[in-house]
């Protein structure tokens, strides 16, 4: 048997990839997180499928069901938002199937902050504006960020950040960021992107903690920090520029369209 932990995306449910549906479809076995996955993702599963909602489940009880699954040679679809591997806490699950010997696979999904930007038809980096995208938290309840990690060190680049777990924590964002990004810097806050429910948030980091509090949002929010959000005039990139060469195309000759027989 083998584990499959799959990324079933930000929450609308067509946004899980093919290959995860597909494993999800036929595992006799489908652990999911609950509170953040679409239920009609897991009712994929085989009608006669054992399906568990973990998350009221501690780690060792969730190991114990796949101990179970792997003595009876059933595959299990392991089920996280967006995609496992940002924030997912699938590492801890892998090490013990490491130790147990249980064989286990990983498909990504759609991560949040790629989902807001569609659904904001923003690009994230644009040219001479931002071309980093930085992925991190706060320091909250959950584990502390890592000495070199703190927000002090990362708004120092500037870049456009995707702050994960940190909606209560916007005080500190802002008393943080606005030397780096300044007062009127745009912030986005994506609360539930795709579900039905979604609720996006144009506002400053100077006014975001007075237009959350206002929205009465406490939870499932991303804050997107940077310039790309705003009105902001960038040059076209290099990239399709006529003049520009690459391997592919050579500079002011226009490409031949080939036909069916190439």
């Amino acid at each position: 048997m083998t584990v499959y932990f799959i990324g079933a995306g930000p929450g609308a449910p067509d946004l899980i990839t093919v290959r995860g549906l597909r494993l999800i479809e036929r595992c006799p076995v489908c652990l999911y997180a609950g509170s953040l996955v679409p239920e009609e993702i897991v009712k994929a599963a085989p009608a006669d499928a054992l399906v568990r909602d973990t998350a009221p489940m501690h780690l060792e009880e969730i190991i114990g069901e796949i101990e179970k699954a792997h003595g009876e040679g059933k595959d299990v679809a392991r089920v996280h938002s967006g995609d496992p591997s940002i924030y997912g806490a699938i590492a801890e699950q892998m090490r013990r199937l490491d130790a147990l010997g249980i064989p286990y696979d990983v498909v990504p999904g759609v991560p949040a902050f790629a989902a807001t930007a569609a659904r904001l038809k923003t690009e994230l980096t644009l040219p001479e504006i931002a071309q980093t995208v930085i992925v991190t938290r706060t320091e909250m309840k959950a584990s502390s960020m890592p000495e070199f990690e703190t927000l002090e060190i990362l708004g120092k680049s500037r870049a456009t950040l995707a702050i994960h777990l940190s909606i209560r924590n916007l005080a500190h964002i802002r008393d943080v960021l606005t030397p780096y990004y300044g007062a009127d810097c745009p912030v986005v806050i994506a609360y539930r992107a795709t579900w039905p429910d979604e609720l996006f948030i144009r506002t400053t980091l100077e006014n975001m903690g007075e237009d959350v509090r206002k929205a009465k949002i406490t939870r499932t929010a991303l804050v997107m920090v940077g310039r790309v959000f705003g009105h902001v005039e960038f040059r076209d990139s290099d990239l399709y520029n006529a003049d520009f060469t690459h391997v592919l195309r050579n500079a002011g000759k226009k490409n031949k369209v080939k036909g069916p027989q190439g």
